[in-house]
């Protein structure tokens, strides 16, 4: 039995509990936990840099490739673009798939596009390679929140979050400042912010490989394809419209209408094919629950304001202030400073209290606050107000970004937490993707404007220089310009970004308005990963079950009229019925959740039973052909559910209920066996009275018998997973062979053994011929190696056990050695007495 409580798994096998999983099932401490996640936040670090260093380098990079601000606009948006597009697809291969084979393959498409977009020519083949890289840093930002979902209890979640905030903020501050130093290093170049973070990812290819280790879910797949290229092609055609309306055509004209009409009917088709796929990129389902609806749209809002800021700003720094690469990235240190206190310190409170929502309605008020401060700034305006204003904006990020995926993994069952995890991801990086092409469409046209008009005022000097090489997007060299032009140029571009921080503060306020109606529902202590792991590998105990993810407003669509449908009994209280067998009325606090397996399918018509510590029944349901039941507990306090199904080994567990809900998946064992025959190895003669006996993986006796005369051996009701079987017979050498049970049905194995012979006698000395204490045998081959030595007792004598067939030589000291010459037959014992004498005897 074992007992489920805020703070963990407790009971009688614990541990296979508590708030991690590994590939075992078996705990994993904070040391185990940091090794794993090591190469992860490697990897988090990689893609984060491979955004964040090219910021402060596109100016120059721009340039150097002949592009306007329309390319400098895609070779972000293209990278955002190919994340968004193939986030749910990296989602949904993590529930398919091995994790740690995914994020080593995206790792390795990351590496691809680096290299090659180092070598790019034209803004076209940057951007081209950029799409690639971002295929791989798609998977690798999904992946990286499935990974510690997987690993890691939603209440401890926070705690390590802090951690991906950390590798979030020195990545981001890294980035910028790295990139600006390869820029202004003349010897390197910006071809080199792309090479250098292809070592990162090669070491953390080696240490994911070393390190990470999650079980492996092993089912039938199906790929949602059609899904994945509708939804590709709908926010493709979308940011296309968005980046280049307003300049090759008007925002009302034939091509707005076409391709916005265009993005609709592809996204509905989308919708269509979601809703008929067998296993859709994003479910459709999962968006009944209120909290994964608003989380999401949410993050879609959270998206635009991230993104601006980390993509315009190295414009405002080197166009509007003048400042070098490198010094455009140590100015926007305080915005980094401040996500990542706020990422870590959020992180380690919600994990000390489980509480989350506070967090991410102050994070929407700072960054609202941040982006309208940032949308008053102008080109002279003081360092330190920008700083101050940047470092709101990064508090409200850190506050929001990491805890809007957390409250949606503890809305959703384990099976849908990589799609669950994506989606929110998918929507930011929609978002970002929208907000970078809009908003760097308008920021062309209003640097232009602004241009104009600033010449204007200079006279005919001025009105010769027309648009000041910004007309048709243009990015204008500063340093060719004269100092009055360049004032103009440096007063469009500050006020131009201004406006764009401007434009995105309405989405943050929306944002904040979404989460204001986010209910929050407190943080499990169970780790998602047990029913994956119990999935994988069919053995964990009943300690080893999460808590099913659900809220209030959720359990009440999922759940609503399956509790009574006829097959819930009504069981004892202590003052009348605990519900109403027919219509499923109950009173209490709810406890309701599934009956797998341990392939994860539902075990319907399981009976599930409710009782009171004094093991009075409370109630008892009948699980419908979905598996999922709902009980009622009378209130606060400690019950037992047992759960019972034909076919399956019944499971006891406690559950802690308090005021709100209990959601709790029940995993049931199949009765599994495992029969077999032993035959010796040379003839494949049955070999009878052998010991077989049947270990766990922690090494305890799951059950032992003998083969009969034919060899053969049987146990029943064994528990799925990996066991050794160990098998011992007179004249036979032991063996061991590692065998893993299925859950359903009968495994069988052949065990052949070798034949062994044993030697054994006495050695005597003295006229009296009296067993000799302390002689030393010792026992070679024809070869002249030391099979074995051994010591004489009490009673002289000695042996030794599984001997090949073969010539021997046994060597016997104590008095004066003696040595003879012994010859092995290969089977049974060889009765072999030694004398020894004394020189004069």
């Amino acid at each position: 039995m074992a007992t489920t409580t805020p703070t963990g798994v407790r009971g009688g096998h614990a541990k296979h509990g508590g708030t991690t999983a590994s590939e075992s099932g078996a705990p994993m401490t904070h040391r185990q936990i940091m090794e794993a996640l090591s190469g992860l936040l490697l990897g988090m670090f990689v893609a984060i840099l491979s955004s964040t260093i090219v910021s402060n380098a596109l100016p120059e990079i721009i340039t150097d490739l002949d592009g306007g601000q329309s390319a400098y606009t895609w070779v972000v948006t293209a990278a955002l673009l190919s994340m968004t597009a193939t986030t749910p697809l990296w989602g949904k291969l993590a529930d398919l798939f091995s994790k740690k084979l995914l994020v080593q393959i995206a790792l390795v498409i990351y590496v691809a596009g680096s290299v090659v977009a180092g070598l790019s020519q034209n803004t076209g083949m940057l951007i081209a390679c950029r799409v690639v890289q971002g295929i791989g840093v798609g998977g690798l930002t999904a992946l990286a929140q499935v990974i510690m979902a997987a690993m890691i209890a939603p209440r401890e979640r926070g705690r390590y979050s802090g951690y991906l905030g950390a590798t979030f903020a020195v990545a981001t501050v890294g980035g910028p400042l790295l990139g600006g130093v390869i820029t202004d290093t003349e010897w390197l170049g910006w071809r080199w912010c792309f090479y250098v973070g292809v070592p990162f990812a090669l070491i953390a290819l080696l240490v994911l490989q070393k390190t990470l280790k999650l079980p492996v879910v092993k089912r039938q797949v199906r790929i949602d394809w059609a899904g994945a290229l509708f939804i590709s092609a709908a926010v493709s055609l979308l940011l296309l419209w968005v980046t280049f309306a307003g300049d090759k055509y008007a925002w009302l004209s034939w091509q707005t209408y076409a391709m916005t009409g265009g993005a609709v009917a592809l996204g509905v088709i989308f919708l269509i094919i979601e809703a008929k796929a067998s296993e859709p990129i994003i479910p459709l389902r999962l968006f009944r629950n209120r909290t994964i609806t608003l989380a999401s749209l949410a993050s879609l809002f959270v998206g635009v304001a991230m993104f601006a800021g980390t993509v315009f700003f190295s414009q405002y720094f080197q166009l509007a202030r003048g400042e070098s690469p490198t010094m455009s990235g140590v100015m926007t240190i305080p915005m980094i400073g401040g996500l990542f206190v706020s990422s870590t310190v959020s992180g380690m409170v919600i994990t000390k209290t489980g509480k989350w929502k506070a967090w991410l309605v102050s994070g929407g008020v700072l960054v609202t606050g941040g982006l309208g401060l940032l949308g008053m700034i102008r080109y002279d305006t003081e360092y330190w107000r920008i700083a101050v204003f940047m470092a709101v904006m990064g508090l409200g990020l850190g506050m929001m970004m990491q805890n809007l995926v957390l409250c949606t993994q503890n809305q959703v069952a384990p099976k849908d937490l990589g799609s669950a995890s994506s989606i929110v991801t998918f929507f930011r990086s929609l978002g970002g993707a929208i907000g970078v092409s809009a908003l760097g469409a308008v920021l062309g046209n209003r640097v232009t404007h602004y241009v104009q008009d600033g010449l204007a005022e200079l006279g005919p000097r001025g009105a010769a220089m027309g648009h000041g090489g910004t007309g048709g997007g243009g990015i204008p060299d500063l340093d060719a310009l004269p100092a009055p032009v360049r004032t103009v140029i440096e007063s469009a571009y500050g006020h131009g970004v201004a406006d764009v921080f401007l434009y995105s503060a309405p989405f943050a306020l929306l944002a904040f308005l979404v989460t204001l109606f986010i209910k929050e529902v407190a943080l499990k202590s169970a780790s998602s990963a047990a029913p994956d792991a119990a999935s994988a590998e069919g053995r964990e105990s009943a300690d080893t079950r999460s808590v099913d993810a659900g809220s209030e407003e959720s359990g009440a669509e999922e759940f609503a009229g399956e509790a009574g449908s006829g097959e819930t009994g009504s069981g004892e209280t202590g003052s009348g019925e605990a519900g109403s067998g027919e219509t499923g009325a109950t009173s209490g606090t709810a406890v309701r959740g599934v009956v797998h397996s341990s392939e994860g399918t539902p075990v319907g018509r399981a009976a599930v039973t409710l009782i009171s510590p004094a093991g009075r029944q409370l109630g008892r349901a009948v699980a419908q052909p979905d598996g999922s039941y709902t009980l009622d507990a009378p209130g606060a306090g400690s019950y037992v559910l047992i759960a019972s199904a034909d076919g399956f080994q019944p499971q006891a567990c406690t559950v802690v209920v308090g005021d709100e809900p209990v959601a709790y998946d029940i995993l049931l064992a199949g009765t599994s066996g495992l029969t077999g025959s032993v035959v010796a190895a040379d003839g494949g003669a049955p070999v009878d009275g052998a010991m077989v006996i049947v270990t766990d993986v922690r090494g305890d006796v799951l059950a032992a018998g003998k083969s009969g005369p034919d060899g053969g051996f049987a146990f029943t009701e064994l528990v799925p997973g990996a066991v050794t079987v160990a098998v011992n017979a007179t004249g036979f050498r032991p063996l061991a062979l590692p065998v893993e049970i299925g859950g359903q049905g009968a495994t069988r194995i052949e065990a052949a053994l070798q034949a062994g012979a044993v030697v054994q006698g006495t050695v005597r000395a003295g006229a009296a011929r009296r067993p000799l204490i302390d002689a030393r045998v010792t026992l070679i081959d024809a070869a002249g190696n030391v099979v074995a030595t051994a010591t004489t007792g009490e009673d002289g004598a000695y042996a030794f056990a599984d001997l090949n067939a073969g010539d021997y030589t046994v060597i016997a000291t104590g008095y004066p050695p003696v040595a003879g010459t012994l010859s092995v037959a290969g089977r049974g014992v060889d009765g072999h007495d030694i004398e020894l004498a004394h020189a004069g005897e």
